[in-house]
């Protein structure tokens, strides 16, 4: 199939498809600080007509690059759009609370057996955590795992998809954010330790699993983007700490080359979302034709500088980052943010097609009001710089 050509109108668009974007795009991330915020009762005066936070956004007047405008972080830390079809497994959810904190029970009943995991949302942190992985013996619980991979498939759902890009309108583009690798899938599943432990003794199962959840993924990809889709995320929180060169390369890369291939025949955008350290495996991601990296971070929380990042990919690589807590945590003035955003826009001038001043991965909740109105303050008087 020949590729097709991305088709977004606006500054985001001009990105997307590499031209010059006139100014400097801005697309933050307040998912969990807005989340924080409202259902706390801490919502500053001037936003407090905020219901959702699409709305935040477009009181700030910042461009939208999201893939949070219509992800509920009580259920999960993304998605929203695809629904999941466990043929052979009838799935019993139980909800419920200790103190303010949601506790989410799920139990994946089939005829060969049952898993269940545990979830909890953080009322005081507004975070979900993992109390019980799926698997917690991956020796015994094998054959039944391998048949809820056989059977675990998604739906894209189209309708929602168009009503929220009718929502969002001229403001920007919404991200399917609905993926993860096979190694991500181990993560969920199993947690990084175990996953370790894991594809060391057991190769050759790791194999059939990490088989059957590219399949699976790479039919909902090859769906989400002929419904329409122009951007569609991989939700891996790559990071070389558990994302090592070598595991991306043997586990990893056939499903990040085979995604980018099949959104690029759809005219589509293929991005990973980045959390930590990128640096070793830059070059590795960049040959796999993937279209850009989501939140990027600087040192010390990340261990490579925004321009030196975009030196490492190839010339279409889209780089999205620059606000990690580390920079809302220590520029605590107007001046500090000014001085910062300013001589960032200067150093990645070059760059200007193929970079979005973002978050680096989220917001913390902590982050006072007066920070996210100083960014977007030195965003806009800095964003025409030529």
């Amino acid at each position: 199939m020949n590729e097709r050509e991305f088709t977004t109108e606006g500054v985001l668009g001009n990105v997307m498809l590499l031209k010059d974007p006139s100014r400097f795009v801005y697309s933050p991330n307040y998912w969990q600080w807005f989340k924080h915020q409202k259902d706390h009762n801490l919502l500053p005066d001037e936003i407090k007509h905020c219901s959702t936070l699409l709305d935040l956004y477009i009181h700030l007047g910042v461009d939208v690059f999201s893939r949070n405008v219509y992800s509920d972080p009580e259920k999960y830390w993304f998605g929203g759009l695809c629904s999941v079809i466990t043929d052979d497994f009838d799935v019993v959810e139980n909800i419920g609370f200790s103190g303010k904190d949601k506790v989410i029970e799920k139990e994946y009943r089939s005829s060969k057996g049952s898993l269940n995991e545990k979830l909890i949302y953080l009322f005081n942190e507004s975070t979900l955590v993992q109390n019980k992985f799926l698997i917690s013996d991956f020796v015994n619980e094998f054959d039944i795992f391998k048949h809820f991979l056989a059977c675990r498939k998604w739906r894209f759902d189209k309708e929602k998809y168009n009503k929220i890009c009718s929502t969002v309108g001229e403001k920007g583009i919404v991200i399917a954010g609905e993926f993860f690798s096979p190694l991500k899938m181990l993560h969920f599943a199993m947690g990084p330790v175990n996953t370790v432990y894991f594809l060391m003794e057991y190769p050759e199962k790791a194999k059939q699993l990490i088989d059957l959840h590219e399949k699976a993924q790479l039919d909902c990809i090859k769906q989400t983007v002929e419904d329409g889709v122009k951007v569609i995320m991989a939700m891996d929180n790559l990071d070389t700490m558990f994302h090592p060169p070598d595991y991306v390369n043997e586990y990893s890369s056939s499903f990040y080359k085979k995604a980018s291939e099949i959104c690029h025949a759809y005219g589509a955008k293929f991005f990973i979302h980045a959390c930590g350290q990128q640096k070793d495996n830059l070059r590795l991601i960049s040959s796999y034709s993937v279209d850009g990296l989501e939140g990027v971070a600087s040192p010390p929380l990340g261990d490579v500088m925004l321009d030196e990042a975009m030196g490492l990919t190839h010339e279409n690589f889209i780089i999205t980052g620059g606000i990690s807590a580390m920079e809302t945590r220590d520029l605590k003035t107007r001046d500090a943010i000014f001085r910062y955003v300013e001589a960032l826009f200067r150093k990645m001038l070059p760059y200007k097609n193929r970079f979005i001043f973002s978050s680096s991965c989220n917001t913390s909740i902590d982050t006072s009001w007066e920070t996210i109105k100083y960014f977007r303050d030195a965003w806009l008087e800095f964003r025409d710089m030529h």
